[in-house]
């Protein structure tokens, strides 16, 4: 079954937009802003160009301009305020809303566009931060809501993964400047979501350490030849969705057992399922974090 998106509830344009479906009701019922379907039992739905609309309403209506004047423009005249006020004060929020747009078109040329005006005048590190990062958390939303399909979360993952193995590669053939340590990063048995993993393998590399990067679902017996090979390791690693609640903890001592115990190893923890730790200072060398941002200024 063909489970792709192209047509949208209301309740999934409150979701992309950040506009809650009551205001965006007003919206097109006072000013005829956006132009709905009706189903055959009367129910509204929304396409493509309505969605890509609102967004860049929301554009306009976040810089400053009232809904009634947006509602009076002629598309051209959109078209061009939109464009003219796309500064550095609004680039961040314009770019996440375009790929959102490239996502639910399977619009490969508007992501690369998009990407290479930030690259223009951002570092890789800027972008991924202050772009990357919000639109995956925007995503997991929208994913567990209904409002994109995994085609759409596996698109756009795969386009960004891609930007990241092409800066990796950059900064992996230089010689580490660092060699106090090696890094070695993985994702544990059963987790796969690896683009967080992924950034800090770039982050790292960038710092001037080793890294060995080792990506999803590795058990801990497999680490086990690692640390035979190295003096001191820093291992690190993202839990998303696993070690599930049930064996978190346990999961954590095994591997201050197998790993951390009576040796100069650490561990590094970061991603969502870290919530579910009750004791997260059980352990002097092994350290949970909140963001990438919070392990990389506090840590790197």
């Amino acid at each position: 079954m063909n489970n792709v998106k192209n047509v949208f509830s209301i309740k999934d344009l409150e979701n992309l937009s950040g506009i809650k479906a009551h205001t965006i009701r007003i919206w097109e019922k006072r000013y005829n802003v956006l132009e709905p379907m009706r189903s055959e039992t009367n129910i509204r739905y929304y396409d493509i160009k309505n969605l890509q609309k609102l967004l860049s309403i929301v554009l306009l209506h976040n810089y400053g301009y009232k809904i009634s004047k947006i509602s009076t423009l002629s598309a051209e005249e959109f078209n061009k305020l939109a464009n003219d006020i796309i500064s550095e004060k609004s680039a961040k929020n314009h770019a996440i809303s375009t790929f959102k747009i490239a996502m639910m078109n399977f619009d490969q040329t508007l992501f690369f566009n998009t990407y290479n005006k930030l690259l223009s005048e951002k570092t890789f590190k800027d972008v991924f931060y202050s772009v990357f990062i919000p639109l995956m958390q925007e995503l997991g939303y929208l994913w567990q809501t209904d409002t994109i399909s995994p085609a759409h979360e596996h698109f756009i993952t795969y386009l960004i993964k891609q930007k990241l193995l092409i800066n990796t590669e950059k900064v992996q053939t230089l010689t580490p400047t660092k060699q106090e340590k090696v890094f070695v990063l993985f994702l544990p048995s059963n987790e796969i979501h690896e683009l967080g993993i992924m950034y800090l393998n770039y982050e790292i590399l960038l710092n001037g350490y080793q890294t060995i990067y080792l990506g999803e679902s590795i058990p801990i017996e497999s680490l086990l030849d690692l640390k035979n090979a190295f003096e001191k390791i820093t291992f690190v690693s993202y839990f998303t969705v696993e070690p599930n609640q049930e064996i978190i903890a346990d999961y954590i001592d095994e591997i201050h057992d197998k790993l951390i115990k009576n040796t100069d190893n650490e561990m590094l923890i970061l991603g969502r399922m870290t919530e579910q730790i009750s004791d997260k200072n059980k352990y002097n060398n092994i350290h949970i974090y909140n963001s990438i941002e919070e392990l990389s200024s506090t840590y790197l």
